[in-house]
């Protein structure tokens, strides 16, 4: 009897240590990487817009992003050509980023024919209301924003 109940003791411990041992494994695992796609209109040796992506890129660090270990940046640079736009948005759309930053209305719009999902942050669009990017500037709507919104509504017209 004495070997009976020693039986389940072994077992009951064994049962615990496997149920406790994948809550271990999970608190364990490093903190999901996230994918930032960047569209540019511009070649990748430009230096004005090395200068911007620096920014950007320093701006993500100085926010608790390390680039490698949280965050990935999926960059394309495509040029101011309309085909090699189309062709940037939709390779960059197919990576399934969980943001995409697009500057100026030639890669929006691009962006836009290839995807509507993905949250979008568009700068450098003199009037994206006009060219159909958003709603309204206070409220953009649909999967997008801009960071100048804000200041677009506080600024004053007089």
């Amino acid at each position: 009897m004495a070997s009976h109940i020693g039986r389940r003791k072994f077992l009951a411990t064994l049962g615990g240590a496997a149920m406790a041992r994948p809550l271990a494994a999970r608190a364990q695992q490093p903190e999901r990487m996230r994918r930032i796609g960047v569209l540019l209109p511009a070649t990748a040796d430009d230096p004005v817009w090395q200068t911007r992506l620096g920014a950007f890129l320093q701006g993500l660090q100085q926010s608790g992003w390390s680039i490698g270990q949280n965050v990935r940046i999926e960059t394309r640079w495509a040029t101011i050509n309309a085909a090699e736009i189309r062709r940037h948005a939709a390779e960059l759309a197919a990576l399934a980023p969980d943001v995409v930053l697009a500057h100026g209305t030639s890669t929006m719009g691009a962006w836009r024919q290839a995807t509507r999902i993905v949250p979008t942050v568009f700068i450098g669009i003199a009037d994206p209301v006009g060219g159909g990017f958003a709603d309204s500037l206070a409220r953009p709507g649909r999967n997008v924003t801009c960071p100048m919104a804000r200041v677009h509504r506080s600024a004053r017209y007089d």
